[in-house]
C-alpha cells in the first residue's frame, strides 16, 4: 500500500514537473520571438537613419552610359614611354594618358609616376565638385615627385586625363598630348598644346613676327609645360563641357595625331564600331604605315551610348 502510494505520488510530481517544463519552454519561445520582432523593429529604424543620413553624401549609382577602350604601339622606338590608365567609381570614368618625353632619360618613370598618382587620387574622390582641385593638386604633387626621382638628371612627361561624371566632361593638360571631342562628324579641340608653337602663333598675331617665321622656327614644336620640369607652371584645367549622346572623346599621345591624318581619324570613328575595336584600328593603321621614326602612340577612346 505504501509502495502504490508512493508511485502515485511520484506520477503526481513527475506530471506536474512536465507542466512547468512545458509553460518554461513556451515562455522562453514567446521571449525569443518578442526578441527578434524587437530586434527587426531596431533594425528598420536603423538602416532608417543611415538612409538617412547617406542623403547628404554623394552616392549616384555607377554611370553605365560609358563605355571605353584602349590601344599602344612602341612605334620604331626603344622603348614604351607612354603609360595610360582608366578607372571607373561611383564618381564617373577616369581616362588618363601620360607620354614620357623621348630622347630625355627617366621619360618611362614619370610617365607611370605620373598616371599612377592621378589614377591613385581619383578613387579618393568622393564629390565631383573638388574635381578642378584634384587635377592642380596632384598635377603639383607629380611634378615634385617626378623632379625628386630625376635628382637633377633631365626627364620629364606630358599628360591628359578626362572624367565623365554627371553628363560632363571634366578634364586637364599639360604637354602635348591632345583631348579630342568627335561629335556628329567634326572634331572638337578640347585642350592646348603646351609647345613653342604656341607662342610662335601669339606673336604672329600680335604682329611681333611673320607668319613664315613663325611656321619655319625648329623649335616650335618644343615643349613649355610638363611634368618634371623645374619650371612648371599650371595644368591647364578647362570649364565641364555637356556631353551629348554619341559623343566619343579622344585622349592620345603625340604618336597618334602625328601619324594619322583628321581625315584618316574620321573614317575610323564614322564607322561607329565599339571603343575598343576603334583604338585598336587606330594603332593598327598607324603600324601598317611603318614611318622610320614613328614614335610610341597611345589612344583611349571614351563612348558615350
Amino acid at each position: 500500500m505504501g509502495d502504490r502510494f508512493f508511485l502515485e505520488s511520484y506520477g503526481i510530481v513527475a506530471a506536474a514537473l512536465f507542466v512547468v517544463a512545458i509553460l518554461l519552454i513556451l515562455r522562453q519561445k514567446l521571449r525569443t520571438n518578442h526578441t527578434a520582432e524587437m530586434t527587426a523593429e531596431d533594425a528598420a529604424k536603423a538602416t532608417a537613419n543611415d538612409t538617412a543620413n547617406d542623403t547628404r553624401r554623394f552616392f549616384p549609382e555607377i554611370d553605365q552610359s560609358i563605355r571605353i577602350g584602349n590601344a599602344q604601339t612602341i612605334g620604331r622606338r626603344e622603348e614604351q614611354d607612354d603609360y595610360f590608365s582608366s578607372s571607373v567609381t561611383r564618381i564617373g570614368t577616369m581616362a588618363a594618358i601620360a607620354d614620357g618625353i623621348s630622347g630625355l632619360s627617366h621619360g618611362r618613370m614619370a610617365s607611370t609616376l605620373a598616371v599612377t598618382m592621378f589614377s591613385k587620387e581619383y578613387l579618393k574622390l568622393d564629390d565631383p565638385a573638388d574635381i578642378p582641385e584634384y587635377f592642380n593638386k596632384v598635377a603639383w604633387i607629380s611634378n615634385e615627385r617626378i623632379m625628386e626621382q630625376l635628382g637633377g638628371a633631365t626627364g620629364g612627361t606630358t599628360l591628359v586625363v578626362g572624367i565623365v561624371a554627371g553628363g560632363l566632361l571634366h578634364w586637364g593638360a599639360v604637354g602635348d598630348s591632345l583631348i579630342i571631342l568627335f561629335r556628329d562628324g567634326e572634331f572638337i579641340p578640347v585642350n592646348s598644346k603646351h609647345t613653342l608653337e604656341a607662342v610662335l602663333e601669339a606673336k604672329y598675331l600680335s604682329g611681333e613676327i611673320s607668319r613664315e617665321e613663325a611656321k619655319e622656327n625648329p623649335q616650335r614644336n618644343q615643349l613649355i609645360n610638363y611634368l618634371g620640369y623645374g619650371g612648371f607652371k599650371s595644368m591647364e584645367v578647362g570649364e565641364p563641357i555637356p556631353l551629348q549622346p554619341n559623343d566619343t572623346i579622344i585622349l592620345c599621345s603625340d604618336g597618334v595625331y602625328d601619324a594619322l591624318t583628321e581625315v584618316e581619324m574620321e573614317q575610323i570613328l564614322m564607322q561607329g564600331s565599339p571603343p575598343q575595336d576603334t583604338a585598336e584600328e587606330m594603332i593598327d593603321r598607324i603600324e601598317r604605315k611603318s614611318y622610320k621614326h614613328q614614335d610610341n602612340a597611345t589612344v583611349i577612346i571614351m563612348q558615350m551610348n
